[in-house]
């Protein structure tokens, strides 16, 4: 009997961390993001992080800029898990390797290549 009731409450903690992280993450990825570093392979690239700016707005809409490249549409944070789904396009997964008040770790693949992309909160 005890064995029963020691895996119910180890069980209730584990959904409770789950979802605690869950609405933590959705909370803490609303606002702007601006890059600050953009490794692949996890060599530093050429791709100029400082034109890159994340927005999201804790809702479900979101805005990604890139210079000449614009992209909108919507999102959602499962765990730690962002998907997006851009207007007339297919949803896209990254994973969140890192989210706090002002850092967001987005751990990606391009094609079989690792990339990792570091924003700050603006």
């Amino acid at each position: 009997m005890n064995k029963i009731i020691f895996a119910f409450i180890v069980i209730f903690i584990c959904l409770v961390q789950v979802s605690c992280t869950h609405s933590e993450n959705e909370k803490l990825i609303a606002g702007s993001w601006q890059g600050t570093e953009w490794l692949v392979n996890g060599q530093p690239s050429a791709r100029n992080v400082q034109k890159t700016a994340f927005s999201f707005d804790g809702k479900d809409k979101y805005s990604f800029d890139y210079g000449d490249t614009k992209e909108s549409g919507t999102y959602k944070v499962e765990n730690d898990m962002l998907f997006t789904t851009p207007q007339g396009q297919n949803e896209m997964m990254v994973k969140i390797l890192k989210l706090t008040k002002d850092s967001l770790v987005f751990d990606m693949n391009r094609g079989g290549t690792p990339e990792t992309l570091t924003l700050v909160k603006k």
